[in-house]
């Protein structure tokens, strides 16, 4: 996206992410979950925010519905309203990494290019795509919100799936398939991945 803003200088500070990271005991890390609705991914990450909790992990979940209700509720659904809702949440989630926290967003984000622009805004290592996977058949048949109804009834237009497009991510860290995986043995793949890979301790 193009700088409008001129005259503007970028201020370091003296506590780095380095420094906050060793004071929370743990690294700034962002885990993008992406998937089609219905497919598990709210329901993992809050039961994941619930798990780092307790075990002693600063942490803070970006879901898809409650950003539309504040800093993203001027944009719709339309293709550039969907890549300025990733953009804008890829800048915030990288805000709330640097500060230490692990970070979950937990959004459709059907384009590949979308996710990967997100990925860019931060170093190797500091983000890690989650890819809840689930078929579309699974995640009808689910319908938690009653979505996939209204979109087969011509009431949603472009719905992910239905209408509008998904891509499926083709090197994601972890993929999770919710059609077998219940939802504590998903949190405790992520919970030993991040383990193994030193996010937490």
């Amino acid at each position: 996206m193009q700088q409008k803003a001129t005259n503007i200088t970028w201020h370091d500070g003296e506590v780095t992410k380095t420094h906050r990271e060793g004071l929370l005991k743990q690294q700034g890390v962002i885990l993008w979950f992406t998937g089609l609705s219905g497919s598990g991914k709210s329901t993992i990450t809050v039961a994941l925010e619930q798990a780092l909790y307790q075990h002693g992990h600063a942490s803070y979940r970006l879901d898809g519905d409650n950003i539309r209700h504040g800093l993203n509720k001027d944009l719709g659904f339309s293709p550039e309203d969907r890549t300025e809702n990733i953009r804008r949440i890829g800048e915030v989630a990288k805000l709330m990494m640097d500060a230490g926290l692990v970070v979950m967003t937990s959004f459709i984000s059907p384009y590949r290019a979308d996710r990967d622009l997100a990925r860019s805004l931060v170093a190797p290592g500091e983000f890690l795509e989650i890819y809840v996977k689930c078929s579309l058949e699974k995640c009808e048949e689910r319908d938690p919100k009653g979505l996939y109804k209204k979109a087969r009834a011509g009431e949603i237009p472009e719905f992910t799936g239905i209408s509008a497009p998904y891509e499926e991510p083709e090197e994601p860290e972890l993929v999770l398939d919710t059609a077998t995986l219940s939802v504590d043995e998903a949190v405790q793949t992520i919970l030993e991945y991040l383990k193994q890979h030193n996010y937490i301790h």
